[in-house]
C-alpha cells in the first residue's frame, strides 16, 4: 500500500456514507456557512458605523448643553427680576409707584420692539410695479423702494410701521428675492401696502422730504411705479411674530420731528 493513500475499501465506505447523509443536513450547512459569512461582514463593519454614530451623538450632546445653558441664563434672569420686584414692592409707601414704572417702561420697551399691535392714526402707501409692460427690471417694485418709504417714514416721526402686515423692527432687513421681497423671513408680493401710525401731520411731514420728492420724481414719474397714499384716522399695524435676538443694540433717541 502507498504510503498517503486511501484503501480502496476505505473509499467505497467514505462515499457510502457521504451518498447516506439527508440532503437537509447539506442544505443547513451550506446555510450556516453563508450565515456565518455573513456576521463576519457585519462585524467588520461595525466599527466605522459605531464611531459615525458616536460622533453625532457628541453633537447632539453639545446642541442640548448649549440649549439648557441658555435655558438656564433665562431662568436665572427671571428670578433676579422677581427678587428686583419683591425688593421694590417693600420699599416704603412709594413702592406702587415705582412698580407702576417699572411696568410703563416695560410697555415702553414692547411697544418699541414691535410685541405689542398698535391703532391709531397714521397713513397708507401703496406701492405696485409699473403698469406699463415690458419695462424691465426698473419697471419693479424693489426692496430698495419699500427701504426708502420706510426710512422716510421714520424720520418723518412714524411710531410704528407694518409692511404687508409685517411689523418692521430694528432687525428688519428687505432683500429682493426673485420676484418678491424677503423681510423677517417672510416673503412679500405685490401689491406692497406699507401702514404707519404717527402724528396726525405724518403725510405733510414726509411730502415736505426731499429724498421722498426725489424718489417719487425718479421711481413714480421716471419708472412708472404705481404709487398711492391715504391718510386715515384709524390704522391697524401688528405685532412681530418672529424671536426677538438683539443683544448689542441700543436706542439713539426718538425720530426727528421734522424731515
Amino acid at each position: 500500500m502507498t504510503a498517503g493513500r486511501m484503501p480502496p475499501g476505505r473509499v467505497a465506505a467514505l462515499r457510502s456514507r457521504i451518498l447516506d447523509i439527508p440532503s437537509w443536513q447539506i442544505t443547513l450547512a451550506i446555510a450556516l456557512l453563508v450565515l456565518g459569512f455573513l456576521i463576519a461582514a457585519q462585524l467588520a463593519a461595525e466599527g466605522p458605523r459605531i464611531r459615525y454614530t458616536t460622533q453625532e451623538r457628541s453633537t447632539l450632546i453639545e446642541t442640548t448643553l448649549g440649549l439648557q445653558n441658555q435655558q438656564d441664563a433665562l431662568k436665572a434672569r427671571i428670578l433676579a427680576l422677581r427678587t428686583q420686584i419683591g425688593q421694590l414692592e417693600g420699599q416704603g409707601p412709594d413702592s406702587d409707584a415705582r412698580v407702576k414704572q417699572l411696568n410703563a417702561d416695560l410697555q415702553a420697551a414692547r411697544i418699541a420692539g414691535g410685541l405689542i399691535a398698535l391703532q391709531g392714526p397714521g397713513i397708507v402707501f401703496q406701492l405696485q410695479d409699473a403698469g406699463t409692460p415690458g419695462g424691465g427690471v426698473d419697471a419693479l417694485v424693489s426692496a430698495r423702494d419699500i427701504r426708502i418709504v420706510v426710512e422716510q417714514l421714520w424720520l418723518a416721526g412714524a411710531e410704528a410701521i407694518a409692511v404687508n402686515g409685517e411689523r418692521v423692527t430694528v432687525s428688519t432687513a428687505f432683500l429682493d428675492i426673485g420676484g418678491s421681497v424677503l423681510a423677517n423671513s417672510a416673503y412679500l408680493a405685490p401689491p406692497y401696502r406699507i401702514a404707519a401710525i404717527g402724528p396726525r401731520d405724518l403725510y405733510d411731514r414726509i411730502r415736505a422730504s426731499t429724498t421722498f420728492a426725489g424718489f417719487v420724481a425718479d421711481r413714480v414719474n421716471g419708472a412708472g411705479l404705481q404709487l398711492s397714499v391715504a391718510p386715515l384716522n384709524s390704522v391697524d399695524v401688528p405685532a412681530f411674530a418672529g424671536t426677538v435676538n438683539v443683544r448689542f443694540g441700543k436706542p439713539t433717541g426718538t425720530p426727528a420731528t421734522s424731515p
